[in-house]
């Protein structure tokens, strides 16, 4: 029953719907749940190699693995300032590795809430963890509309491999 109840939800969020599903001792009925277009977990990515994720009205802010592996290992970390506003492609920061400096630009407009200080005594926390404890900002997302403009995973994947 478990499994028919995974797929039931799993199967959904490809298409940006949700169901409710609830299972009794014969059938599993799924309900419609109305759902936004933004999905919790669900990375967006510029072509530069930033990614955002969002959350409500919040979005965290990181590097892709893909760049992190071009500047090789990160030595220090320049991030935007609190309260700082952004707006989409503003430079927000600096990563400088062994191998180059590279600017971090911000993939939407909003203002900085947010700096992940655990990169100031760790920057290599960027190289390890690039979307877990490597992100680098969290912000408000000021245009909701400019996430329609970046790449889903799948497509930012694809981008890379070109």
């Amino acid at each position: 029953m478990a499994t028919a109840v995974g797929r039931c939800v799993l199967g959904q969020l490809n298409k940006l719907r949700t169901y409710r599903c609830v299972a009794n001792v014969t059938s599993v009925q799924c309900r419609n749940i109305s759902f936004s277009q933004r999905l919790l977990g669900v990375k967006y990515f510029t072509e530069k190699h930033e990614w955002v994720e969002v959350d409500g009205d919040m979005g965290t802010i990181g590097i892709s693995e893909f760049a992190q592996d071009q500047l090789g290992e990160v030595v220090y970390v320049q991030l935007p300032e609190m309260d700082t506003e952004l707006e989409l492609g503003q430079e927000a920061g600096v990563l400088e590795s062994v191998k180059a400096a590279s600017e971090v630009y911000s993939p939407i407009s909003g203002v900085v809430k947010e700096a992940n200080t655990a990169l100031e005594d760790n920057p290599k926390l960027v190289n390890e963890s690039c979307y877990e404890k490597g992100w680098l900002y969290k912000m408000t997302v000021g245009e909701p509309s400019e996430l329609e403009h970046l790449m889903k995973e799948d497509d930012y994947l694809k981008f890379i491999k070109e």
